[in-house]
Formats: C-alpha cells, sequence, structure tokens
C-alpha cells in the first residue's frame, strides 16, 4: 500500500469522526438559528471566505488561472450539486428527523458512490469489497434501527441531499486528477454560498441574515469550524483514494453521532451499539485491507471526455 493511500485512509477516517460530531452539533444548532436555509448559507458562507482565505495564504490562488474549460465545467458542476441545493435539503430535513435518522441516511452515501463509481470511474468492485460494503450497511442498520423510519418528508429530503453528494464525489474525483484539494473545496462552498443566498432573496428572508443573537452566531461558528476540517480532509483523502474506499470510510460516523446522542440526549446505550460496532470495524478493515483492488487498472482510467453524471 502507497504511502498516499495510507495518508488518505487516515484522512478519510478523521473525517468521519469529525462529520460524526457535526451531525450531532448541527442538530441542535438548525433548531437554535430557525431557519434552516439562513442557517446553511451563514455556516457555508463562513466556511468559503475561510478556504479562499486559506488559498491567499498557502499562495494557490495562481492556480485559478491555470483552469481549463473542463476544470471550471466540473467545478461548476459540484459548487451547484455539492455546494446549494443538498445543503438546504439536508439541514431542512434534519430540523424535521432525529440526528441518529439524519446520520444514517446520510452514511448510506457510500452505496450510491460505489453504484456510481463502476461506470464512472471504472473502480473494481469485487466479492470481497461487495462483502465489506455488506458490513458496513449491516452495521449501519443495526445501530440506526430501520423500522423506526417512516419515509417522512425530512428523510426523503436527507436522502435526495445524500445522492447528490454521491454524484458530486465522482465529479470531485475526476476534478482532483488536475486541480488541488483546497481549490475544489473553495469552489464547492464559495458557488454553493452564492447559490444559497440568490434563493434566500427569493424567498424574501435576507432580513433573517442580520440580527442573530450571540447564541445562534456561536453554534453557526461551530458548525463552520467543523464543516471545514470536513471538506479539507474529505477532498485531500478523495485526491489520493478510490472513492468507493472514502465513502465507506465515512461510515462509522454514526458510531460517533449515536454515542454523542447517548451521552448528552438519552442516557443510554443500547446493546446493539456493540454489534454494530463489531459489524462497522470488519467491514472497515476488510475494505481497507481490499483497498488496492479497488484502484483502476491503468489502462482502464476513465478519459477526460468521458460524460459525466452533472444533472
Amino acid at each position: 500500500m502507497s504511502s498516499q493511500l495510507k495518508l488518505a485512509i487516515s484522512l478519510a477516517l478523521s473525517t468521519a469522526i469529525i462529520s460524526g460530531v457535526a451531525n450531532f452539533v448541527s442538530k441542535m444548532a438548525v433548531t437554535v438559528v430557525k431557519d434552516p436555509t439562513t442557517f446553511t448559507f451563514l455556516k457555508n458562507g463562513i466556511v468559503a471566505l475561510l478556504l479562499i482565505g486559506l488559498l491567499i495564504f498557502t499562495r494557490r490562488w495562481p492556480e485559478v488561472k491555470k483552469l481549463s474549460r473542463s476544470d471550471i465545467t466540473k467545478l461548476v458542476a459540484i459548487g451547484v450539486i455539492g455546494g446549494s441545493l443538498p445543503f438546504i435539503l439536508f439541514f431542512t430535513g434534519l430540523a424535521m428527523v432525529s440526528a441518529i435518522n439524519a446520520a444514517f441516511i446520510h452514511k448510506t452515501m457510500f452505496v450510491w458512490v460505489a453504484i456510481l463509481a463502476v461506470p464512472f470511474l471504472k473502480e473494481r468492485v469485487g466479492k470481497l469489497q461487495f462483502a465489506a460494503l455488506t458490513l458496513l450497511l449491516g452495521g449501519n442498520l443495526v445501530i440506526s434501527g430501520l423500522p423506526s423510519f417512516s419515509g417522512s418528508r425530512g428523510e426523503l429530503m436527507i436522502l435526495a441531499a445524500t445522492f447528490l453528494w454521491a454524484i458530486e464525489n465522482i465529479i470531485a474525483k475526476k476534478a482532483l486528477v488536475n486541480i488541488s484539494s483546497p481549490l475544489v473545496a473553495s469552489a464547492r462552498m464559495t458557488l454553493g454560498s452564492i447559490i444559497i443566498l440568490a434563493i434566500i432573496a427569493i424567498q424574501g428572508k435576507t432580513s433573517l441574515l442580520v440580527g442573530l443573537s450571540p447564541s445562534q452566531w456561536g453554534w453557526t461558528l461551530l458548525t463552520s469550524f467543523l464543516l471545514t476540517s470536513y471538506v479539507l480532509t474529505w477532498y485531500t483523502a478523495l485526491k489520493y483514494a478510490p472513492a468507493t474506499l472514502v465513502a465507506s470510510l465515512l461510515v462509522p460516523a454514526t458510531l460517533v453521532t449515536n454515542a454523542l446522542n447517548a451521552l448528552f440526549i438519552t442516557h443510554t446505550f443500547p446493546a446493539l451499539q456493540l454489534l454494530s460496532g463489531t459489524l462497522l470495524s470488519l467491514g472497515i478493515v476488510l475494505i481497507i485491507s481490499r483497498a488496492n483492488h479497488l484502484i483502476p487498472r491503468a489502462n482502464s482510467q476513465p478519459s477526460s471526455t468521458q460524460s459525466i453524471p452533472v444533472k
């Protein structure tokens, strides 16, 4: 296993921890800030400013001038598909459902990524990889409790957001071949924030952007920090590892969310957490052990002209 792949695995697992904390914190934050769309814009806008600052500080800004038309198209697609609509869908849905249900639905993203990665990225999902994915899904099902799902509007909104983010992962994987991860993350959050602001203006909610209380700003800043950490670690991992692998390593975030929920909300630790943790651990170990086999063969790499799912 190459050093780059090992780094990607470490970053992806770090992203899972960040995601688990973020899911728990965001549930409370979106309740405090009240309007999900306003909260999403403020949070994402702050992240965009932080990432632009990072580009300037690390002197990566000249990279923008070297972008090809194809690169720009991919970045625009990432901003639209990954940085705007799914955030609105997710946080609006999150206000309607429990953090546990939201975490489970979001963590099914690895399934959608794997389905899309085979035809569009030529990644290889064999029997052992499939077994690992099944263990991960089983572990997520055990800890979340499928019978508690009702197919409510909020759950469907989160599912739609998850699928859009899966499509974004495929496009981002292609974009990261020629573009640095900080620039991809910056384009995603900046363009996405502009689109969300336009939606807020259309809805006539711009007045909600001012007058937040110190508590509301505190929650917004906390979630912004978590999201900044998430996108940087996620895109860097995605640059150096197969999309299926990176998405799969995000699944343990459910355990983090559930542990925080048990510690601070329900004050109970179900025995099923042990079974779920076992299944997830087996799945993670298996998928990591077969990481090299997910990488496309050199002669089957998708060409830059191959169509990508941007609509």
